[in-house]
């Protein structure tokens, strides 16, 4: 989707959803979809955080038809609201899944955008890292890679493996000292207003000139976010 990522206008009553972590067992992130389709949830701009899913990727078959119903629902969604996804850690090189989505790969962000006045940041939450963590990043999103591993994964052998571990995680969990991690977190940051995911604490802070806020987990809260009036609103689903 065509867009200037430095002049994205951030709607009214925008909806802001992060880290569902969406699988077979944790299906919040589909029945919040559901909502937003049957318009018992409205909005006409929509902020995917990036962890939408528990993994997923273009080059994976397997993760791809696990993720099939939820792909198919967000694209027909896509057609009548703007939808901007921000790629995590868990969900990455989306572009050609996603055609009428502004996919926003981890490279490029923070996206830049603006709202009453104010700069506004938007991240998943996994940049700014030391260098083995990127370096991390880099491999598993390169494409030949992940192209010879899907290659290699007859009758889905890998991708299981995959899938069972990462299930098995415990990822609802209290971020000890979070509000000063974050105030250092900030200096990285030039804006009025920054928005993350990736973090599953759904909290919001002030600092000097800066204002913080966590999209909270989908999956662990069962919750979004809604920005209006310049306050962050959280609804559950």
């Amino acid at each position: 989707m065509p867009m200037c990522l430095n002049s994205l206008p951030i709607q009214e009553s925008a909806i802001f959803v992060a880290d569902s972590h969406f699988n077979q067992q944790r299906d919040a992130f589909y029945l919040f979809l559901e909502q937003l389709n049957n318009n018992t949830i409205t909005t006409t701009q929509l902020f995917l955080m990036g962890d939408m899913f528990e993994f997923i990727t273009q080059e994976s078959h397997y993760f791809v038809e696990q993720n099939r119903k939820v792909i198919t629902l967000l694209n027909e969604l896509s057609l009548r609201m703007e939808i901007i996804y921000l790629e995590g850690n868990h969900d990455y090189n989306l572009e050609k899944l996603f055609p009428k989505i502004a996919v926003i790969a981890r490279k490029n962000q923070p996206l830049m955008a603006q709202y009453q006045q104010q700069t506004v940041a938007l991240s998943h939450g996994d940049n700014f890292t030391p260098f083995f963590y990127n370096l991390y990043c880099a491999i598993i999103r390169n494409k030949p890679l992940l192209l010879f591993l899907n290659a290699i994964d007859f009758n889905h052998w890998l991708s299981k493996r995959i899938d069972k571990a990462l299930s098995a995680k415990n990822i609802c969990h209290t971020f000890t000292h979070f509000e000063k991690w974050v105030e250092k977190r900030l200096e990285h940051y030039d804006a009025d207003l920054i928005i993350e995911g990736h973090f599953h604490q759904g909290k919001e802070f002030v600092f000097a000139q800066k204002r913080y806020m966590n999209i909270p987990s989908l999956f662990c809260s069962k919750e979004y976010v809604v920005l209006h009036n310049n306050q962050f609103i959280k609804k559950g689903i």
